[in-house]
């Protein structure tokens, strides 16, 4: 399966100025399928070191000479290595987190050779381990699951793919199309973009057997559980993570996970299952200037599963049920359609970005409003709201849009995308107007291009 950041990995193959590179992401979202593709594609001799399954091969860089260790290695691997033409993959490098800092004397005395490093759990290495990190002298690429936009490459459809890719907003999309994109996000919502179970469907359309690969997607995560370091009872990490999927859309709640426990562990337990990217939490951000996450408000978050497909999984829903239910929104109250929001807005990010999510929430004592989202285009913030057909009540989009006095929002929903002028008055009587961007599921993954055409129309 192609994924996008395949063209990252080669521009950064060909850069003139190429630093070693580290790869972040969650466990089985696809690192090391990438590194070996672009080994392949590119003709170069890959040898992979994986430090979890073999943790005596750190032993060969017991120096911090580049040269020396290149040779333990040929001579481990009985191969000849010429930098030039070879691909160095440090696998699972959590488990020797030591060598991250001896990736600057690669970058400083053998820039000729390509390095590359992964690791799943790296967050904890990088929490934990004392070592001066080289600073300027490594970069980093953050992985999620595929997008939606993958998953039409993946299932055959890059054609439809190409169409929303170039769709301007004074086109009418065609009815057919619109049906059609609109079956195949709910057809995402329930097989998700975890490559593993996105490659059963191309290859088995087996429902049954997705959900296998799922439930053995989410007892790999369980299992990992033992290797947070015996810091917290793997009961409490358990309820976070089936709690989630039931909290969707709401601020999360530690008494929904577990009642009758302290906060303290349950907080820890988020903190270590965000640090493994199986969870991410959604803060909310008095949203007045940027950078975002200046102002967030850490006791006040949402939280999202890694995978809308593992969140189908834990709530037990099917395809058969989706394609009963006419509007999205509907499915568990709306929670599932802001997972699918906030993880396709992850994967916009810059690839050497970590991707945050921020909301809003109103900062008066007993207001109740609250948009879903809200982001950065280019210098500007940008609410979004995830609401059903074309007639959900737009209350807090209103009040936000007159606190903050911006002047384009986005609407995400099931129907056809429009754009136009809100005129109206607020609760409290204020008038406000601004711009609706309105677009449905499918083109969550064209936002930031659609609103480009906006403001430089």
């Amino acid at each position: 399966m192609k994924r996008d950041l395949t063209d990252f990995l080669i521009n950064w193959l060909n850069a003139a100025d190429r630093k070693p590179l580290v790869i972040r992401g969650a466990r089985q979202v696809g690192k090391t399928w990438l590194i070996r593709n672009l080994a392949e594609s590119k003709r170069r001799q890959l040898i992979e070191l994986n430090f979890e399954k073999k943790p005596d091969l750190q032993s060969l860089f017991s120096s911090n000479e580049p040269q020396e260790i290149i040779s333990n290695i040929a001579a481990f691997f009985s191969k000849t290595v010429d930098p030039a033409n070879t691909l160095l993959f440090l696998d699972e490098i959590q488990a020797a987190p030591h060598l991250i800092a001896k990736l600057r004397w690669f970058a400083e005395e053998m820039p000729q050779l390509p390095v590359i490093a992964a690791g799943s759990l790296l967050d904890f290495a990088l929490t934990d381990y004392e070592f001066s990190m080289p600073v300027g002298r490594i970069g980093y690429m953050y992985l999620e699951p595929l997008s939606f936009e993958e998953f039409l490459d993946a299932v055959g459809l890059s054609q439809l793919r190409a169409y929303l890719k170039t769709y301007r907003l004074n086109k009418e999309i065609p009815l057919a199309i619109h049906k059609q994109c609109t079956a195949l996000m709910k057809e995402y919502l329930i097989i998700g973009g975890m490559p593993a179970a996105v490659l059963s469907w191309v290859t088995k359309k087996s429902l049954e057997a997705v959900s296998q690969v799922h439930f053995d997607l989410l007892a790999t995560y369980r299992q990992d559980f033992a290797k947070y370091r015996g810091r917290l009872t793997t009961d409490r990490l358990e309820e976070v993570v089936t709690s989630i999927p039931r909290q969707l859309g709401k601020k999360f709640v530690y008494s929904h996970a577990n009642p009758e426990v302290n906060t303290s562990s349950l907080r820890q337990a988020i903190d270590l299952l965000t640090k493994a990217r199986v969870c991410h939490r959604v803060f909310a951000t008095s949203a007045n200037g940027l950078p975002l996450n200046a102002e967030i408000k850490e006791k006040f978050f949402k939280a999202i599963l890694l995978d809308c497909g593992l969140v189908s999984a834990e709530l037990g829903l099917s395809l058969h049920q989706l394609h009963s239910i006419s509007e999205l929104i509907l499915i568990n109250s709306g929670g599932l359609t802001e997972q699918l929001v906030g993880q396709q807005l992850r994967t916009l990010f810059p690839p050497f970005v970590s991707p945050s999510l921020n909301y809003w929430q109103r900062a008066e004592i007993n207001a109740n409003a609250e948009v879903d989202y809200v982001i950065q285009h280019q210098d500007q913030i940008v609410p979004v709201e995830v609401k059903a057909g074309s007639t959900g009540t737009l209350k807090s989009l209103h009040h936000f849009m007159e606190s903050k006095r911006r002047s384009v929002a986005v609407r995400v929903n099931s129907d056809y995308p429009t754009f136009g002028p809100v005129h109206v008055k607020t609760t409290t009587g204020s008038a406000v107007k601004y711009s609706l961007l309105s677009l449905p599921f499918y083109l969550i993954g064209q936002v930031h291009r659609l609103l480009a055409e906006i403001t430089e129309a």
